[in-house]
């Protein structure tokens, strides 16, 4: 079969369509009987007090479906660190990217995405009635592709076994799950788009050219 400039176009919409088939979440809300088992789950294999199963029972139930992003505010300990793993002394930083390592291929095959982390510069410049600051490192936004997702993540033993890297590199974390109201930055659907044609384009270009 002679090949034809315009099945460039085929193949970029083709790989666009399988990146939506990974990034979106096609499954729909949780179910009930799947929330029972997530919950079972978790409270098997989580530490006593990691997290309130309360809380996460809520979020769980009011599941829309609808992708969320995860904001982060952690404190990363000062000076060095036992590593909980190898025994030798490391800076919280370094422990951190221990365990960023194993989390992120996780997220990632899960549709999630690490979007933002930045630095702090500064402390609070603006603050009403919250408790005093107690040294914020980084803050930081992981995007799931749903809540169930977030679920697998959480529960997934090679995750697990990475959290004590976590509990090791911080002192303080505080998350919370949120839905944008509106943004003015081009989402992953958007760049992957524009990408995708610029390299059809350029591809037609250059075979035309030829």
């Amino acid at each position: 079969m002679e090949l034809r400039p315009w099945m460039i176009w085929i193949v970029a919409a083709v790989l666009y369509g399988v990146f939506r088939l990974w990034y979106d979440n096609w499954r729909g809300p949780i179910r009930r009987h799947e929330i029972e088992a997530m919950i079972s789950r978790a409270e098997a294999i989580w530490p006593p007090g990691l997290n309130d199963m309360a809380q996460i029972r809520r979020f769980l139930e009011e599941d829309d479906g609808r992708e969320f992003l995860m904001v982060n505010l952690i404190r990363v300990r000062p000076g060095a660190v036992t590593d909980p793993v190898s025994g030798e002394s490391r800076s919280g930083l370094a422990l951190l990217k221990a365990y960023f390592s194993v989390f992120a291929p996780t997220l990632i095959a899960n549709g999630g995405l690490p979007l933002l982390s930045y630095r702090k510069i500064s402390g609070y410049v603006d603050a009403l009635n919250v408790p005093p600051d107690p040294g914020w490192s980084i803050a930081g936004l992981m995007r799931y592709r749903s809540r169930k997702d977030m679920m697998k993540l959480a529960t997934d033993e090679a995750f697990l076994r990475a959290h004590g890297l976590k509990m090791a590199a911080l002192t303080h974390a505080m998350a919370f799950p949120a839905q944008p109201i509106s943004t003015l930055v081009a989402g992953p659907r958007t760049a992957v788009a524009l990408v995708l044609a610029l390299c059809a384009a350029l591809f037609q270009l250059i075979w035309t050219a030829g």
